[in-house]
Order: structure tokens, then C-alpha cells, then sequence
């Protein structure tokens, strides 16, 4: 008996005024070349509809759920329809589609969570224009780990950066650089790093992660000279970490462990703050690396961008970050 075709990915759509539907688009229409999976987007279809338009793809569509999104990808993109007015304006966000944009990402999540779709797949948002709308979190991260709490506590989400072997973790996200030292504590780096190792092994099939912790103090502090945070917290938390069997170095210096080599010894690095780990992955993989969101009880990555408006409505964006999340999201969960 033939097994069970795959359930399809869901991709939410993303800022309507980005590049992010350009590329959903520009990537189904050479879903044959990529030999891409099935997915469905989660948007609006009058707007997806017009966006094509405008990029002059000629392609069809078809309004259904989940379940028939499979049926429809070879001929049609499936679209499960979020009702609103989203105006095909490239370049200008509108309070408008605010809503749409979060009830998008919002229906995909449910959707993943229900086993109806297998991951989530998300276009970059603007957060300035969905404020407007009442959005109220720091950015996609926190917004994914609400929806996942299903009633109870929200799951601690970790944003992982991720580039063929190359992994970078940040330990504080979407938070002021002069906040980072009060928020780095002995518990969020054991819980980080427990996520990190579990994830790795479950879903990437690392049997024995090895990672290593960035120090948050130039040359990780010199031993306090340099700052305390290092040798008062980083050390101690590393400590007993390794105390309990996990392969982790550090506090290592993050000026030098980002040295290609010294990377590839580990499985993922861990740094204090945001530019400390998405600037050396963008260096070296920018357009090309992925964003996926450890610790939920889904697998949701993104491009490793943002809305890019200077060129939305173009047809000039690479398609390479949003195609290496499709693909990433794919092998998560058991595509070929």
C-alpha cells in the first residue's frame, strides 16, 4: 500500500506592501524547476491575485482549505482566503491590511497545530504597520509562541539562524542593546541551551549536539576585567551545563568563535544579543540563510530578510532565503 502523501506547508503571506508575496508567487511559479512541495498560502486572494498582476505572472488560483491544498498545487495556487482589504500598494503599508496580516499567521499556526498542515512557513512582517492594528509583540517569534500556548503558558520560543552546517542562536531577541546585560541570567542560558540541544536532536537528527556560548564582554571579559557578566553568570551557567552531560564550550570570545573553521566545529553557537549572532550568518549566507523557531510544538521557519520595499512589486527580489525556508521546512518534517 502506497503511503499517505505529506500534509502541505502553510505560508503566511506576509506584509502586503513587501516583498515577501513576491516571492511566494515567484516561487510557485517555478514550483516545477525548485520541485518544491506543496503549500498553501494563507492571505488574501483579491490582493495575491492583483500582486501577480503586477509581476505579470500568469498564474490560477484556487480558494480552499487545507486539505485540498494538495489536489489543487499542481495546477492552481491554493489559497485559504483571510477576508479584508489589502490594497496591492508596493512600497506603502496600510492599516488596512494590519489585521489580515496577523489573523494570516495566525490561521496557519492553528492550522499546523491541528496536523492539517505540517509547518508553517512565514513572509517578513513590518511591525510598525501592525502596530496599528493592535499587534503587541516584539516581533514574529513572541507572536508564534502565544499562539502555540493553546490556553496555558507560552512555550519559551529560540530564534536559530541557519545556513547549510553554519547555526547561530541569539540569547535575547528583539530587545534594546542597553537591556541585553540585565536580561542574560543563569536560567535563560540553561533553558536556551537545553531548547538548542533538544531541537537539534529531534528535528535536525544531531545525536550529540556540541555547542558553544559567545561571551557578552569583548575576549568574553578577561576574567572580569573587562566586565563580570562573563565570569559572574556565562561561566557558572556553562559549568552546569557541561556538569550534566551537554557538549558545550564557553564562555568563548564572539569576535573569533564566528571564524568559519572555529564555526564548523560546532553544531550551533549561542550568542548574548541579536547583531551578535545574525550579523556573522548574514555575512556569510545573507539571501540564502533561514530563520527557524526552536522550542515549538511546530516547525516554523522564514527568510532570513525583511520586507525589502525599495524593490516590493519589482520582480528584482532573490527568491533564495524564501526558497531555503520552503525547503528547510520540507526536510523538518520529513520531506524527501
Amino acid at each position: 500500500m502506497a503511503d499517505a502523501p505529506l500534509a502541505p506547508i502553510a505560508v503566511s503571506m506576509g506584509e502586503p506592501a513587501g516583498i515577501g508575496p513576491d516571492l511566494i508567487l515567484q516561487l510557485y511559479a517555478e514550483r516545477e524547476t525548485h520541485k518544491l512541495a506543496p503549500f498553501i498560502v494563507v492571505g488574501n486572494m483579491a490582493f495575491l491575485a492583483a500582486r501577480a498582476r503586477r509581476l505579470g505572472l500568469n498564474l490560477n488560483f484556487a480558494a480552499t482549505n487545507v486539505a485540498g491544498a494538495n489536489a489543487a498545487f499542481p495546477v492552481s495556487l491554493p489559497v485559504l482566503h483571510i477576508d479584508g482589504l489589502v490594497p496591492d500598494k508596493p512600497g506603502e503599508t496600510s492599516p488596512l491590511s494590519g489585521k489580515v496580516v496577523m489573523e494570516s499567521i495566525a490561521r496557519a499556526v492553528s492550522e499546523t497545530l491541528s496536523g492539517a498542515a505540517r509547518a508553517v512557513v512565514t513572509a517578513p512582517i513590518h511591525k510598525a504597520a501592525l502596530y496599528t492594528a493592535g499587534f503587541r509583540y516584539p516581533g514574529h517569534t513572541e507572536y508564534l509562541a502565544a499562539l502555540c500556548a493553546n490556553g496555558g503558558p507560552a512555550p519559551q520560543p529560540v530564534m536559530m539562524l541557519v545556513h547549510d552546517d553554519l547555526r547561530a542562536v541569539p540569547l535575547t531577541i528583539h530587545v534594546p542593546l542597553r537591556d541585553v546585560p540585565g536580561l542574560i541570567t543563569h536560567k535563560l542560558i540553561r533553558e536556551t541551551a537545553l531548547i538548542v540541544a533538544h531541537d537539534l536532536r529531534t528535528r535536525f537528527g544531531i545525536e550529540e549536539p556540541r555547542l558553544a556560548l559567545t561571551g557578552l564582554n569583548p575576549h568574553a571579559g578577561e576574567a572580569g576585567a573587562l566586565g563580570t557578566e562573563d565570569r559572574d553568570i556565562l561561566v557558572p551557567a556553562a559549568n552546569e551545563l557541561r556538569h550534566n552531560g551537554m557538549l558545550i564550550d564557553g564562555p568563548v570570545a564572539a569576535d573569533s568563535v564566528f571564524n568559519l573553521t572555529s564555526w564548523r566545529k560546532y553544531d550551533a553557537v549561542i550568542a548574548m544579543y541579536h547583531d551578535q549572532a545574525l550579523i556573522p550568518i548574514k555575512t556569510v549566507a545573507f539571501e540564502q540563510a533561514v530563520n527557524v523557531t526552536l522550542g515549538l510544538p511546530i516547525v516554523r521557519t522564514s527568510p532570513d530578510h525583511g520586507t525589502a520595499f525599495d524593490i516590493a512589486g519589482t520582480g528584482k527580489g532573490s527568491v533564495g532565503s524564501m526558497l531555503a525556508a520552503l525547503r528547510l521546512a520540507d526536510r523538518l518534517t520529513d520531506g524527501a
